[in-house]
């Protein structure tokens, strides 16, 4: 036994087994090391992409911040919306120390809410926006807390010097500066520019780091064609049509009929960019495009110029109006014996059915047409299609085929009822008449630019839709409408005009046409042998005047001369001076149906109006109150400019500097004024400058 004891612990035997052991210890180190290098090959290589990542993800957060936006300017270069710097502040939760007194710090400051900031504290670690865009007020207050972990962010606010000034035109901005309306969201893409980056770096234990910011490109700027003045004019004589008959809303357009130049957009109602939260949203819609309305009888020079075109009908030729009453396709079509007196609803000329709006002979000439030629030229004059001007939200009206139609459409179609069109369609049928029988492309944007880079938007060289004859034939016919017609609230003041009067029923909620219910329009140019600009009013749903005559002529009258004057527009009629008298056409209407007209059908804004004379050229003018204060409206007042001497533009800039509203009459220099410089005026009184050269 123990010689075999021996054999069995000889030296041989324990090197094999240390042997056996350290290649089984080798084999399990090399196992392990393998695995390690597996592995740290499978994180680097080929995992890397997706680790690198994931780590980003947890210990990156990238902020964007907006860009500079670019300015909205108009036709002279006066900025419209602009973007001025702001402070926004943010937090980094991790460094507040004590998140629940900060809160409660930060909340009255801010007009937050405690729980909501404590609720955002706790769900984020290295950064949340506590609010954005502050006011330089709170931004101060928040400063003096000198809290840690509180920053601040220089971002840009947009901002609309001008308050209402062309709102629907402009639009407005989101809070993330996205443009939400108009130009601001049509051209969002040019006019915001590049984001910039801000990138917020924490260690494993949420610890901030810092933080690295890389700057944005800043938008281009916007030249619109609209000029502010003009605006102006616009949106002040469309408000007080508006306020006058307590109608609904209306709209107002200013286009230049040979290069199809937006002067001015007015919508009523309307509101304030800066604020637009504060308004409905029907306040925000631009009607000039986006309202299909039916366009009553301004649509007659559709009507009579197609049949001129086609050589079915002449100015001069006769058409038997039937004493004001015709049946068509089982209906009545009869004219208004407000316009149309009894005794002259018999033969009228063609000149005399647009001069009287007379809709038995507007319906005769359609059907004298047919369905088809009326129709094709209804698409020639572009009123089934968008005219593409660059705004959001337009409309392409309502036109339904031939095959459509009913036995009465054609003669409904023939006065404005039956189809639906946009104010913007309807401005640029009249600046085709205007301009000699082009229809142009209108345009509201003149250029973009940002730095030594500029893009111009060239006028469209347009298409035509009737002859020079034709559309000279329509002049004749439009200026009697103004003349002797139904639009003779529309005579200016040193100028001749042309247009054409409008009332049509609206729809009611039972699909039949109320007679409660009007939009009346004016649609017009001046001068008339060159045109220099069309104008459009319309109003939706007046309330005590229901004609175009009446309320929207008055508004037509108001923008037209303000216009001319501004412009500079050399005078075709000097020698025609009217009282400004608002009611003229329900006075003269009433004297030609044998009622008395007293002056109780004057405005009363000019009750007691003097006549001022210069240089043979006299014109109405309100008498100042006696001494040195012209205030009788309360509230805060002004100090009245001394305009004399002043050229139309710099007077109409002072006005508004000083808050009051001016009515130009003549052109060149200002020689008189209605309200003394230095005396006191509340503000908002309207200042009336005459202008001499």
């Amino acid at each position: 036994m123990a010689e075999l004891r021996a054999q069995a612990h000889s030296p041989a035997d324990f090197k094999l087994q240390t042997a056996r052991r350290s290649l089984l210890l080798a084999g399990l180190i090399a196992a392990w090391m393998l695995a390690v290098v597996l592995r740290l090959y499978d994180l680097q290589v080929i995992q890397y992409v997706p680790l690198v990542k994931r780590a980003e993800r947890e210990q990156e957060r990238t902020v964007e911040i907006a860009p500079e936006r670019g300015t909205i300017y108009d036709r002279n270069l006066h900025p419209l919306a602009m973007s001025l710097p702001a402070s926004s502040i943010y937090a980094v939760p991790d460094q507040l120390g004590d998140p629940e007194l900060a809160a409660k710090l930060l909340a009255p400051i801010l007009q937050l809410d405690a729980t909501d900031l404590v609720r955002d504290f706790k769900a984020y670690h290295t950064f949340c926006w506590i609010k954005r865009k502050v006011s330089a007020e709170e931004a101060a207050r928040v400063r003096a807390l000198g809290l840690k972990g509180v920053c601040f962010e220089q971002e840009s606010k947009r901002f609309y010097p001008k308050g209402e000034l062309a709102a629907q035109v402009l639009g407005y901005v989101g809070m993330d500066d996205r443009g939400l309306g108009g130009i601001e969201y049509s051209m969002d893409s040019q006019i915001r520019g590049q984001p910039g980056r801000m990138l917020v770096v924490d260690d494993a234990r949420h610890q901030s780091l810092g933080s690295t910011e890389w700057k944005g490109e800043p938008g281009k700027n916007v030249v619109l064609t609209i000029d502010e003045n003009i605006q102006y004019f616009a949106e002040q004589a469309l408000d007080r049509a508006v306020k006058k008959f307590h109608a609904a809303g209306g709209t107002a357009i200013v286009e230049n009929p040979y290069t199809g130049a937006i002067l001015a957009m007015a919508n009523a109602p309307t509101f304030n960019p800066n604020d637009y939260a504060a308004s409905p949203p029907q306040n925000r819609i631009n009607r000039a495009v986006a309202w299909v309305y039916e366009p009553g009888s301004t649509f007659k020079v559709v009507t009579v110029s197609s049949a001129l075109q086609a050589g079915v009908a002449t100015p001069t030729e006769l058409i038997d109006c039937q004493m004001g009453r015709m049946l068509l396709g089982g209906r009545i079509i009869h004219d208004d014996e407000g316009t149309i007196p009894h005794e002259r609803a018999g033969p009228l000329t063609l000149s005399q059915v647009i001069a009287y709006s007379s809709d038995v002979g507007a319906a005769k000439v359609a059907l004298r047409l047919g369905q088809t030629r009326f129709y094709d030229a209804i698409l020639r004059f572009g009123l089934d299609a968008k005219t593409n001007v660059g705004l959001p939200g337009e409309d392409q009206g309502l036109l339904e085929p031939p095959n459509r139609w009913s036995g009465v459409k054609i003669g409904e179609i023939a006065f404005g009822q039956g189809i639906g069109v946009t104010p913007l369609q309807m401005a640029d049928v009249f600046s085709a008449i205007a301009n000699g029988g082009i229809l142009i492309q209108p345009r509201i944007v003149r250029e973009t630019f940002r730095g030594d880079e500029h893009e111009s938007s060239a006028p469209s060289s347009g298409r035509r839709v009737i002859s020079e004859k034709t559309a000279e034939q329509m002049k004749r016919m439009l200026v009697g409408v103004v003349e002797f017609g139904t639009g003779i609230n529309a005579q200016l003041n040193g100028y001749t005009s042309a247009g054409k009067t409008g009332t049509a029923e609206k729809v009611n909620a039972f699909g039949r046409y109320s007679h409660r219910q009007y939009v009346a329009s004016f649609i017009g140019f001046a001068p008339v042998e060159k045109p220099a600009i069309t104008i459009l009013v319309v109003v939706d749903t007046p309330v005590g005047a229901i004609y175009g005559a009446e309320v929207a002529a008055p508004a037509f009258r108001s923008i037209a001369e303000q216009t001319l004057n501004y412009l500079d527009v050399p005078q075709d009629h000097p020698t025609r001076w009217l009282q400004a008298d608002s009611h003229l056409y329900a006075a003269r209407s009433r004297q030609k149906r044998g009622d008395a007209a007293t002056n109780s059908s004057l405005d009363p804004e000019l009750a007691g109006a003097a006549t001022l004379s210069f240089q043979g050229v006299s014109v109405s003018k309100v008498p100042p109150a006696s001494g040195s204060t012209a205030a009788v409206n309360e509230g805060p007042t002004v100090t009245v400019p001394d305009f004399t001497s002043l050229p139309a533009r710099t007077a109409i800039e002072e006005c508004q500097k000083s808050g009051l509203d001016m009515e130009m009459f003549g052109t060149g220099l200002a020689v008189k004024q209605s309200l003394p410089p230095g005396s006191q005026a509340a503000r908002g009184t309207k200042v009336r400058v005459l202008f001499a050269r």
